[in-house]
């Protein structure tokens, strides 16, 4: 699926399941939170953390789709083309790091 085909999908989920976006801050405020349990997993699971007695363990995959989810319910209610942004993104990145992180000593592997 292109991203243009899911922010499609995603759309059309909204207005026949969702009604209608919720407003830009409370978006704001759920991407928020769903990227918050994407680091509670994180840490837990690849870093020093553990899991607290009786803690779920959500599924990685799943919370990555809900921030994904709200990202691109954003960017339709603000009209914002991702492949597009992403296109120019990627073109700015190359053209600003091209040799940076190939040169970076903390990178290089020894």
């Amino acid at each position: 699926m292109t991203v243009k085909q899911l922010q499609k999908t995603i759309d059309n989920w909204i207005k026949n399941y969702g009604i209608r976006y919720f407003d830009p801050l409370t978006n704001l405020a759920i991407l928020t939170e769903e990227v918050g349990e994407v680091a509670r997993i994180i840490s837990r699971r690849y870093g020093e953390q553990s899991y607290k007695k009786g803690a779920s363990k959500k599924l990685l995959a799943d919370e990555l789709a809900d921030v994904i989810f709200v990202l691109i319910c954003i960017a339709n209610q603000t009209q914002t083309d991702l492949t597009k942004a992403l296109q120019a993104n990627l073109l700015k990145k190359t053209r600003r790091d091209k040799k940076r992180h190939k040169n970076n000593l903390k990178l290089i592997k020894r």
